[in-house]
């Protein structure tokens, strides 16, 4: 005969809002590595091409910085990207030593634009929600998030 801890089912952790944060993050992530894998590009490599079509002209010491990686390995991934057609290397006008760094390729269109399509479902989900509630939504989100980031 089974005990009642073993016909009962476990008692979920946290509260609702926790739980459905937790849920946006893994369902973002999940999301995000889905289309880097159909894009065949690796999490470092889809961030900078991110930040770079949002910072056309971008040096790579911003792209460098962005991300938390070293010079070299800037270098490398910025290698990788203008190899695959993804960016390009522009040479500054002023001085020539310097870099800049512009995306080739149109992140709101297919295939690219599937780096964007979970926080564009998102912000249109958002659209249809009521404004205030919205930004009462944000606002507590955003206490949350800052006392937990401390």
């Amino acid at each position: 005969m089974p005990t009642s801890s073993e016909t009962t089912s476990p008692p979920v952790a946290g509260s609702a809002l926790g739980r459905a944060l937790l849920a946006y993050g893994e369902a973002r992530r999940n999301a995000a590595a889905e289309a880097r894998r159909a894009l065949s590009l690796n999490e470092l490599d889809a961030r900078a091409l991110l930040f770079v079509a949002e910072n056309p002209g971008a040096r790579p010491s911003h792209v460098r910085d962005h991300l938390g990686i070293t010079s070299a390995g800037v270098t490398t991934l910025i290698d990788r990207l203008v190899q695959r057609g993804a960016v390009r290397r522009d040479l500054d006008d002023v001085d020539r030593r310097v870099n800049h760094i512009t995306a080739t390729v149109d992140l709101d269109v297919p295939p690219w634009s599937a780096l964007r399509a979970f926080d564009a479902g998102i912000e249109a989900a958002i659209a249809t929600i009521d404004p205030t509630e919205a930004r009462r939504t944000a606002e507590t989100l955003e206490r949350i998030i800052g006392t937990v980031a401390g």
